[in-house]
């Protein structure tokens, strides 16, 4: 059955055969880039092209509970390593070979979702291959030396090793890419980095976002909310001393390896609430104040979470956010929040004394905030990649048969599907 808002069945020129590619479908990872893929694979069933699905590795088929239960999934040869399952990415330096093994050659259309290698499966010039980037590899271009910085390995004197892996990774990251058809990004900054790191233009799509999830109509409270993985590139550092400066509530939802430490910063008025179910995040958003975000990313799902559930977002005026962020600072028109420009306590303190001093909740109805998130949600995701797919398709198929035809008047050599 097709989600709320997903499109019915109808008829489009596209091929029966279709492989959707993602890194590696496991328990551990359910995400942005997992949403685009069931958003996807929802898509395609409901034009009946249901897609077979390919990975690195497959620790979901066999799950009676999973939502790829039951799916066929072609997979790499990590899937017969020790651990490859659970522990796929500490196969980091075998992972651009290994997807290169997954065999797609009978699929005339094949869409993959990259964040890592999953845009490398090889295809021939009969094929068409569309890949939705996440981001070009972070920890391989612009943050790898931050990585190294973080890296144990690095400490225990295996830095020279791992920065040979990673300028392999880069040319192999430029090499794959030159080889897909048509690139698709998340966001503007995406497409920046795309165009700075291999040299291609790529269309812009943001991704779908399950908004109808989310309540805007809740009476809220005077907590400010802090939500996400608590890893150091997210810099949920910076918040927390932030709010320790002003005194004002903060409750910090998320686990990872900077809990420990973000536990000993906090102060007074900082809780650091670990892990929460999804309807205790879903309440926590519908009656906070403003959502506090300081991470560069390449989107990021959560602020358009947080505006689907009639939160304003003070958050980081770089990378993903401009895309979905109206600044009241800035003038906007009808704004959703506001953004500051550095990752520093005191620009993150200035922008929330800023929105206290000026009350801004009560100038960002939640109702506002929720009519801005609605232009995400998958339907209209749908709709955008279909136009998409379908022009590239029809693109596809004039030049095979022009490539097909022979000015001599011989006999076609070759012959798309």
């Amino acid at each position: 059955m097709p989600k709320p808002g997903m499109s019915v069945e109808r008829s489009l020129d596209l091929p029966q055969r279709i492989a959707l590619v993602h890194e590696w479908f496991t328990p551990r990872s359910v995400g942005g880039a997992e949403q685009v893929v069931d958003t996807i694979d929802q898509w395609l069933t409901t034009l009946g092209r249901k897609p077979d699905l390919a990975a690195l590795v497959d620790g979901e088929s066999r799950l009676p509970h999973s939502r790829w239960a039951g799916r066929r999934i072609l997979t790499s040869p990590i899937q017969k390593l020790p651990w490859g399952i659970s522990h796929v990415q500490q196969y980091l330096p075998l992972l651009p070979l290994a997807i290169e093994q997954i065999d797609l050659g009978d699929y005339p259309l094949v869409i993959s979702s990259n964040h890592l290698v999953a845009k490398g499966v090889l295809t021939s010039p009969e094929q068409l291959h569309i890949s939705y980037v996440h981001t070009p590899v972070r920890y391989a271009w612009d943050q790898m030396h931050a990585y190294l910085r973080r890296s144990a390995l690095a400490r225990r004197g295996l830095g020279p090793w791992i920065r040979w892996q990673l300028h392999a990774l880069r040319q192999w990251d430029q090499l794959s890419a030159a080889r897909v058809d048509v690139l698709v990004a998340n966001s503007r900054f995406t497409a920046g980095r795309i165009r700075q790191y291999w040299r291609r233009d790529a269309h812009v799509l943001h991704p779908p976002v399950q908004v109808e999830r989310f309540r805007w109509d809740q009476p809220r409270d005077d907590s400010y909310l802090c939500l996400c993985r608590l890893v150091p590139y997210k810099r949920v550092d910076v918040v927390v001393e932030a709010f320790n400066r002003l005194r004002l509530p903060l409750r910090v939802v998320g686990d990872g390896p900077e809990r420990a430490r973000l536990e000993q910063l906090a102060g007074p008025t900082v809780q650091i609430l670990g892990r929460q179910s999804q309807e205790q995040v879903e309440t926590l958003l519908a009656r906070c104040r403003a959502f506090v975000y300081a991470g560069l990313e390449d989107f990021g799902i959560a602020p358009v979470e947080a505006m689907a559930s009639g939160a304003p977002v003070i958050g980081l005026g770089r990378g993903g956010l401009l895309d979905s962020v109206r600044c009241a600072a800035a003038g906007s028109a009808e704004p959703t929040g506001v953004l500051f420009p550095e990752q520093t306590p005191a620009s993150v303190a200035q922008a929330v004394d800023w929105f206290e001093q000026r009350r801004l909740w009560r100038e960002l109805p939640p109702e506002q905030l929720r009519h801005w998130a609605e232009r995400f949600r998958p339907d209209a995701f749908v709709s955008r990649f279909e136009t998409l797919v379908q022009r590239s398709w029809e693109t596809h198929q004039q030049s095979c048969a022009v490539a097909a035809s022979d000015p001599a008047g011989l006999p076609e050599l070759s012959r798309c599907d």
